[in-house]
C-alpha cells in the first residue's frame, strides 16, 4: 500500500500544522471567507492564545484549537472535533463565553456593545437521532425568536460541518466552501493536487501538507500524533460494534429499549477504559464519552 503524500488534516498536528500558524493565516483566512458566504470578508487575522483560563482557580478552564481575531475585533473559535460527544452543544456554547466576557471593559464605563464571536465546529461525525436530513452537513446557528423567525442577535453564530455527510466529487465542486470541504475530506488520500484546485491558496496548501516536506521532527510529531488519531478511533469503532452487539443480545431477553441502553453504556464504558489504557486524561475522556469523572476513574 502506497505511503500518503500529504498530512491528515483531521490530526491534531495536521489541523494546527494548516490553520493555526502564523505561517499559513492566509489559508485560515481563505477557509473562513468560504464559509462565511459573502456575510462579510476578513482581510486580516491575529492569532491569541488557545488557552483561556475561567475567572476564579475554581472554574474550568478551555483550550481551543485554533482562536483568532479579525481586524474588526470578530473573534473566531475553530474547532476540529474528531469523536462523537455527547454534550458537545453545551461544549461549544460553553466555548463561547469566554470571548463574550473577555469583551467587557474593566477598569472604565462599558456599554455592553459586544463585537461578533463565531464559534466553528468541523465535526468527524454526525449528530445522533437524525437531526439532520442526509443532505444537509453545513449548519448556521443564531440567537432567534421562535414566534415568527426573524433574528433576535446577530453577534453570535455558530457554525458546524458534519464532514461525514460531504460526498461531492472533484467535478462536481462549484463553490469555494466546496473545494474546502474537498481537502478536508480527502486531503490524506490525494496523491496529486486535483485540477479543480488551481488557487493560489491551494498551492500554499498543498505545499504545506506534503509530508516529504516536513523536517525529520516534524515527521516524528505527526506520524505519532496520526497513530494516536487512529488508536482513537480503533477504539471508538470497536467499543461502539461491541455495545451494539451487547446490546441486540440483552434487547433479545429484556425488550428492545432496556437492551439498547445497556448496549449505549457499555458501549461508553469500553470506549472509556480502552482510552484510559492508552494514557487520555480522565477528564478528556469524561468529556468526550459522557460518563462521570468518577465512573471513569472506576474502571
Amino acid at each position: 500500500m502506497q505511503e500518503p503524500r500529504y498530512i491528515n488534516p483531521y490530526t491534531d498536528f495536521g489541523f494546527k500544522k494548516l490553520f493555526g500558524s502564523e505561517l499559513n493565516k492566509e489559508l485560515l483566512i481563505s477557509f473562513l471567507n468560504a464559509l462565511l458566504e459573502g456575510e462579510q470578508e476578513i482581510v486580516e487575522l491575529r492569532y491569541l492564545s488557545s488557552e483561556r483560563l475561567g475567572a476564579n482557580q475554581e472554574s474550568r478552564r478551555a483550550i481551543f484549537d485554533v482562536y483568532c481575531e479579525s481586524t474588526r475585533g470578530e473573534k473566531f473559535i475553530v474547532e476540529m472535533q474528531n469523536v462523537f460527544q455527547q454534550f458537545y452543544k453545551d461544549r461549544s456554547i460553553y466555548y463561547s463565553t469566554f470571548p463574550i466576557q473577555e469583551q467587557a471593559n474593566r477598569g472604565r464605563d462599558w456599554d455592553f456593545r459586544l463585537n461578533r464571536v463565531y464559534t466553528i465546529g468541523i465535526l468527524n461525525f454526525v449528530f445522533p437521532d437524525d437531526e439532520y436530513s442526509p443532505e444537509c452537513l453545513h449548519h448556521t446557528v443564531k440567537l432567534m425568536d421562535v414566534d415568527d423567525g426573524h433574528v433576535f442577535f446577530d453577534k453570535l453564530t455558530f457554525i458546524y460541518l458534519e464532514m461525514p455527510k460531504f460526498r461531492k466529487t472533484e467535478a462536481e465542486l462549484r463553490t469555494p466552501l466546496d473545494k474546502w470541504l474537498f481537502v478536508l475530506s480527502n486531503l490524506s488520500r490525494l496523491m496529486e493536487r486535483p485540477a479543480a484546485l488551481q488557487e493560489r491558496v491551494f498551492t500554499r496548501l498543498f505545499e504545506q501538507a506534503e509530508i516529504a516536506r516536513f523536517s525529520p521532527e516534524e515527521q516524528k510529531l505527526y506520524y505519532d500524533n496520526y497513530k494516536a488519531y487512529r488508536d482513537i478511533h480503533n477504539a471508538v469503532d470497536t467499543a461502539r460494534r461491541e455495545g451494539k452487539e451487547e446490546g441486540r443480545a440483552e434487547g433479545e431477553a429484556k425488550g428492545r429499549a432496556e437492551g439498547e441502553a445497556k448496549g449505549r453504556t457499555e458501549e461508553k464504558l469500553a470506549l472509556a477504559q480502552k482510552m484510559k489504557a492508552r494514557g487520555i486524561p480522565v477528564a478528556d475522556i469524561a468529556e468526550m464519552t459522557g460518563l462521570s469523572v468518577a465512573e471513569v476513574e472506576d474502571l
